[in-house]
């Protein structure tokens, strides 16, 4: 197992490598021109040429690359084109809102989603059943961008449970951070409950008619040992493989959630910095979700061998 990790974070590597190439292309593709905006009416053509040759942006892209890896390598992602702070400061500042709103998101996800998955495969024709596949269906189609909306007018301006927006720090006030943390956190998790609930329902109606179940109630054990402790295990897999990509799909989604209700976190920074070609910003916070979506897929796949004892990635010698 020790030398499987190793070398998958070797692997990580080359593909941390061609995610900073290609992002570097794409937003340099992106139209406008961040010289222009920053300088805005005091753009003249003097001023213009001065600011790129500050900025670096008069040097041919494969040297401005080399330059922004060079700098990424030693933990130097830049300054913000706007105002000049540091990029790391500038994301260390805004991260733990976001990991607030996403290691939430993910845990309400999964708490909702693995008993209304078990529920329905055992109750599959009762209302529950019909519930849950309801459940997923609507939570996939929907937009989180109009969940949110939904969320805000009926629980926020009519009920008034819960504030529509911003953010409160834990430290300064838990029960205030506490009311702000449930609506987007509702919203952001509603894409993951559902889809889990899907594939814990599905897994399980498999795996209650293989040979071993059959086994197991041959010997007595209720159904409740059963399915808590032999069929669960094994339809828990294909779920741990969705639920470290859905590690990548809250990040993502946290761009348009954390916009929505005005939540202070990486994702809402760079889409300011986006619409500001704010560069330097835009490229940190990708490549901080290239890394833990790399880091995730890892942690899958060390769980696949706790899960299922016949996976194993140590070569077997003849």
């Amino acid at each position: 197992m020790t030398r499987y990790i190793l070398r998958r974070l070797v692997i990580m590597v080359p593909v941390a490598f061609l995610a900073s190439v290609m992002l570097f292309i794409l937003l340099k593709l992106t139209p406008g021109d961040p010289v222009l905006i920053l300088l805005g009416e005091r753009a003249t053509a003097q001023n213009y040429e001065a600011l790129r040759h500050d900025l670096g942006l008069d040097q041919p892209y494969p040297v401005q690359y080399l330059a922004w890896v060079g700098h990424v390598a030693q933990g130097d992602f830049g300054k913000s084109l706007r105002n000049g702070a540091p990029v790391k400061g500038e994301i260390q500042s805004r991260l733990p809102a976001t990991l607030q709103l996403g290691v939430t998101a993910l845990l309400l996800g999964v708490v909702v989603a693995l008993p209304l998955g078990i529920l329905s495969a055992v109750f599959r024709r009762s209302p529950l059943g019909f519930f849950a596949s309801a459940f997923s269906q609507v939570g996939v189609a929907i937009p989180g961008f109009f969940v949110g909306l939904v969320l805000i007018y009926v629980f926020a301006l009519q009920l008034r449970w819960f504030p529509p927006g911003s953010y409160t720090s834990f430290t300064d006030n838990p029960a205030e951070w506490f009311k702000r943390l449930v609506l987007p956190a509702i919203t952001l998790s509603l894409f993951g409950a559902a889809t889990q609930t899907r594939f814990i329902r599905s897994g399980l109606l498999d795996t209650l008619h293989q040979d071993y179940i059959r086994t197991a109630r041959a010997k007595g054990f209720s159904d409740a040992a059963v399915i808590l402790g032999h069929a669960l295990r094994n339809a828990l897999i294909p779920s741990i493989t969705l639920l470290g990509l859905q590690v990548g799909a809250i990040l993502e989604g946290a761009f348009i959630v954390e916009s929505v209700f005005a939540w202070p976190g990486i994702g809402r920074l760079a889409v300011q910095s986006l619409g500001a070609r704010d560069y330097p910003i835009v490229q940190a916070v990708v490549l901080l979700a290239v890394f833990v979506f790399l880091t995730a897929n890892l942690l899958v796949d060390i769980a696949y061998a706790y899960l299922d004892p016949r996976i194993s990635y140590t070569r077997q010698r003849a």
